[in-house]
């Protein structure tokens, strides 16, 4: 997989090398994990550059790939050495500061940014990576039906979230996708409401929006519930949502528009007198990061493919009241989408 990944980049990059340095971008096209390494691909050879305290791990991770000591050759030198004209680099996430360090030890070459190429690679999911985010979903899944019971009045945000956090990790997640958004009563009406010292509350909505990682890629999720018996306002701004939610599901196919599966969700909701409530995009794309490209907003004129990994997560927030946010990971596929967030929809009661 990781060959094909590298094949691709290089056929669709003119020049004589590509120089990777970003931890996420490295980890991809050669599966090191380690914090200090550069990769140099070209067409003819791999080389991971990195010193001494990656040795080992570099040869057991980064097979097919050159070893060379950083502490007798840089991979810039390399470059230099070899006389590479055209280079390419990672324009999104190389520093001012190192570009003119690359720029003063290559002054023959000429380097173009590829992050464009790469970012376009990544969009479609190979069967491994599938795999990995498949299985940090159901992780978050079994973990939040066991933090289910646990959130009672009395306990709180902090509290739950950290247990939540320590449950994925029991269950074999390396880490969170993001910090856990865990919001109740009126502060659900924040959409990055991150865990706080606040007590859960009788009749308090209680939104998770939550994540783990697993072989270094992320999931996505977020659940709505109530503590205590839902009100008639609790059940309306539930069910609005989650009709917006599930009707753009059902739109998610190879050739759709991102923009029109966002309309979608986004339709309902304004129809019901809630559109100033709905701010953000309905979802977003992740994979090694949470959030990658494309998007459902209303700008994004991406088309789905099959191989995409998409969130559908429409919500309505209310100031002084509080919030609903619904949000499933949805694989699409060649007829249409698998949702791989299995927790249930119904409004939960607690």
């Amino acid at each position: 997989m990781l060959k094909k990944r590298i094949q691709k980049l290089l056929s669709l990059f003119p020049g004589d090398a590509v120089l990777i340095t970003s931890p996420k971008n490295r980890y991809y096209f050669s599966g090191f994990t380690g914090t200090e390494a550069s990769l140099v691909l070209t067409n003819d050879a791999y080389y991971i550059f990195t010193d001494s305290r990656y040795h080992i791990q570099a040869k057991n991770e980064a097979k097919g790939f050159t070893l060379i000591d950083t502490a007798k050759t840089s991979a810039a030198d390399f470059i230099r050495e070899e006389g590479y004209r055209l280079v390419g680099f990672e324009e999104d996430t190389v520093s001012v500061e190192k570009f003119r360090t690359l720029s003063q030890k290559v002054p023959d070459a000429e380097w173009e940014g590829v992050s464009p190429l790469i970012s376009g690679i990544r969009k479609i999911k190979d069967e491994t990576e599938v795999a990995a985010i498949t299985r940090a979903a159901e992780i978050a899944d079994r973990a939040f039906s066991e933090l289910l019971p646990q959130i009672v009045p009395g306990k709180t945000e902090q509290e739950l979230a950290l247990t939540l956090e320590f449950t994925m990790r029991k269950m074999g997640a390396s880490g969170l996708s993001f910090d856990t958004i865990f919001a109740s009563g009126v502060r659900s009406a924040m959409p990055h409401g991150v865990a706080s010292d606040k007590k859960i509350e009788y009749g308090d909505f209680v939104t998770v929006d939550f994540g783990c990682v697993f072989h270094g890629y992320c999931s996505d999720m977020t659940r709505t519930v109530v503590v205590g018996k839902a009100n008639e306002k609790q059940k309306e701004i539930y069910d609005i949502v989650l009709s917006a939610q599930t009707a753009a599901l059902a739109a998610i196919r190879p050739g759709a528009v991102c923009k029109d599966i966002d309309a979608i969700a986004r339709g309902i909701i304004t129809d019901a007198g809630y559109g100033a409530n709905f701010g953000h995009g309905l979802g977003h794309s992740l994979g090694l990061d949470i959030h990658e490209l494309p998007s459902f907003s209303p700008r994004c004129e991406e088309t789905l493919a099959a191989g995409m990994l998409m969130t559908d997560e429409p919500g309505i927030y209310i100031e002084g009241f509080g919030g609903v946010r619904i949000e499933d990971l949805v694989l699409v596929t060649e007829d249409g989408c698998q949702i791989l967030s299995h927790t249930t929809k119904e409004l939960i009661e607690l």
